[in-house]
């Protein structure tokens, strides 16, 4: 009998060993090589063929460059980190841990969508009526959405060009198979070879085509990073799954910006778009409490505002340092600033942060609300009420100038907060009507001057 040949590929890089070891050849990582089956010469040199048509060189100066035209999903805060909508001929891809709202988001929108435009949704999860039993559960009247359940990806292509759909989602591209290769669904050649031909066939016949995708334990998503290398946007579903909000964060977008956010809540009858996503984020607290800082953070185009919880309890052992929502290696460095520059020590000290309601908040500008947070804690004592802050702390202690600072301070001033401490270089030109802003050019004049406040509280 024929045995097939084996290789080892690595889920991370798709680099292929003929024997297992421990690091992978091509990326380094660790145990990230599995096994499976060599693929057919014609298959492996078919894969690497290029995506977009072959043309002539020319001069960039003549070529005409025309805005691509947006097909609305009909969810606001969907079409946000989509940069607008879905490109025809582009596809994105999006991933989330189970249970997340991955399906029942793109069944919504391809509800939506069927009304306007052809729309087909392709499920490799779920047979048809499981898909229709949900759709009831969201009260949905999809009568125009074309479903198929099929994991074959050479029928899944044929479908296409007989019924050219202007939009195509596909649940999940871990499901899908090839006949041209003789390894399981879900290995590292079958997702890419399936997602190649896909976006080969998009770019061809200008469909929009949506993808699911599978993350792993790290959050990331399962299967070759190349994976997002060959789709046009790459999403991000945020959040708890225990919580009812939901956060997108866009963070790959050849046709819109990056870091972009949809933030939903999650209904009886499916995800809701929030319209003042600041509201979420901000506890209400009966009264001042120490350890709470409000953040005015940038999320794309968008300023939102989070409350930054500290808190500081003597440590029995080592202390800890953990974060949530923030990074753990920049709290380590503001905790050295704040002793070496403000003379606040916390060597002693566990030290807990955490930004509310599941955000995860990945720029410095976050500094100066973690250290005065900390701050906070440690003496026990609450920040003057109504006050927001922002700026990054750099290591000689000086406050450095966040982007913009303007557009922050206004979305502030719009929900009610009086009193703002920003870098110095982030001061308005003009005064911003109904707020308060003072400049700080160094941690311990930023730390001194809550202090000067919480007395003239008193």
């Amino acid at each position: 009998m024929h045995k097939n040949k084996t290789v080892y590929l690595c889920s991370e890089c798709g680099a292929d060993s003929p024997k297992w070891q421990g690091q992978c050849p091509g990326c380094g990582a660790w145990n990230t090589l599995a096994e499976s089956v060599a693929e057919a010469e014609s298959a492996s040199r078919r894969r690497f063929q290029s995506l977009a048509p072959a043309a002539k060189a020319q001069p960039l100066a003549e070529i005409e460059a025309h805005e691509a035209a947006r097909i609305s999903t009909g969810i606001r805060e969907f079409d946000r980190p989509l940069g607008g909508g879905l490109v025809a001929g582009g596809v994105a891809l999006i991933g989330g841990d189970p249970g997340i709202g991955k399906s029942t988001l793109l069944l919504q929108a391809m509800t939506k969508l069927s009304e306007r435009v052809s729309a087909l949704y392709i499920s490799g999860e779920e047979s048809g009526e499981q898909v229709a039993l949900r759709a009831r559960r969201l009260g949905i009247a999809a009568s125009r959405l074309k479903l198929l359940t099929e994991i074959n990806l050479e029928k899944i292509l044929a479908l296409l060009k007989s019924e050219r759909p202007e939009v195509a989602v596909v649940d999940s591209i871990q499901t899908l198979w090839s006949e041209q290769l003789n390894s399981a669904p879900g290995s590292v050649a079958q997702v890419r070879e399936c997602a190649a031909q896909l976006t080969r066939l998009a770019k061809q016949l200008a469909i929009a085509i949506i993808l699911v995708g599978h993350v792993t334990k790290e959050g990331a998503l399962a299967g070759p990073r190349v994976l997002e290398h060959i789709v046009d946007t790459v999403l991000y579903f945020e959040g708890d799954a225990h919580s009812s909000f939901r956060l997108i964060r866009a963070v790959k977008n050849r046709f819109g910006a990056v870091n972009e956010l949809g933030v939903f809540a999650m209904t009886e009858t499916g995800l809701k778009s929030v319209d003042n996503p600041s509201a979420l984020f901000l506890s209400r607290h009966e009264r001042d409490v120490p350890g709470a800082a409000i953040l005015v953070t940038q999320e794309g185009a968008r300023p939102l505002l989070v409350e930054i919880q500290a808190l500081v309890d003597d440590a029995h052992g080592n202390p800890r340092r953990l974060t949530v929502g923030l990074d753990a290696q920049r709290l380590a460095m503001l905790l050295a600033v704040l002793h070496r520059h403000a003379g606040i020590a916390c060597f002693d000290q566990d030290v807990f942060i955490n930004a509310v309601g599941g955000m995860r908040i990945i720029e410095p500008a976050a500094d100066l609300a973690v250290a005065l947070a900390i701050v906070s804690s440690l003496k026990n004592r609450a920040l003057p009420d109504k006050l927001i802050v922002f700026g990054e702390v750099g290591l000689a202690g000086e406050i450095r100038p966040a982007p913009r600072g303007q557009e922050r301070l206004k979305e502030a001033a719009k929900l009610g907060f009086t009193r703002a401490i920003v870098p110095t270089a982030n001061l308005p030109r003009r005064p911003i009507p109904g707020i308060d802003v003072t400049g700080v050019a160094r941690i311990g004049e930023a730390a001194a001057h809550v202090e000067e406040l919480r007395r003239g509280a008193k």
